[in-house]
């Protein structure tokens, strides 16, 4: 597992010795719990890559999940402006908080539905580096460019022979299948998403 190292960058100073560690959902984005680290728990959470904290009550380095298993698998880690604060990406086995909710704030672990189109975006580029796995998006890969616009073109007739009719399941199930292969057509293209939002945004602004 390879990290950044922060260790000589984070200012454990300032806190006495502590830093908070706010912890964040890697595909969802939704802030989960906020904990504290010392250099000690710091190193623990990147060595075993399984988040650790210093608990302030307990006077020790406690691993979240050790007796509940519902452990906090890193992802990534970043420092703030000040090298006082950490955000910390994670993959979480199971709800975060010790009432049994996702987060320590009581909400819903899900990602938005713009989310997760940015998630779906993800797994199709991981598609495309990887041809040899056996699935349908690697395959329109393999079959390169021309495939994929004709399966987008193929998709767009096809939403529009439903549009005519009143039948809703059928009509967003065509629309689901253009929003998917235009994402594969976009990342054929090595074009992003936010770059087509981006777009739209400032047409919007004039």
């Amino acid at each position: 597992m390879n990290f950044k190292d922060l260790t000589n960058q984070i200012d454990f100073e300032k806190g006495e010795g502590l830093v908070p560690a706010i912890i964040q959902d890697v595909k969802t984005q939704k802030v989960l719990m906020l904990g504290y680290m010392n250099k000690e728990s710091y190193e623990k959470t990147i060595e075993s890559g399984k988040v650790t904290f210093y608990s302030r009550t307990k006077q020790r380095l406690w691993t979240k999940g050790e007796e509940s298993g519902n452990f906090l698998n890193l992802k990534d880690l970043s420092l703030d402006c000040d090298n006082d604060t950490l955000l910390i990406q994670v993959d979480p086995v199971g709800p975060v908080c010790h009432k049994g909710t996702d987060t320590c704030w009581a909400d819903e672990n899900k990602a938005s539905s713009i989310d997760f189109l940015l998630q779906l975006q993800q797994v199709i580029n991981e598609r495309k580096k990887n041809l040899s796995e056996k699935s349908y998006t690697a395959s329109l890969f393999q079959k390169g460019i021309n495939k994929i616009a004709q399966k987008v073109g193929e998709e767009a007739v096809e939403l529009v022979i439903e549009a005519k009719d009143e039948d809703k399941e059928l009509f967003m199930g065509e629309a689901a299948d253009l929003m998917f292969h235009y994402l594969v057509l976009l990342a054929a293209k090595d074009y992003k998403l936010e770059e087509v939002v981006r777009l739209l945004v400032e047409r919007h602004s004039k």
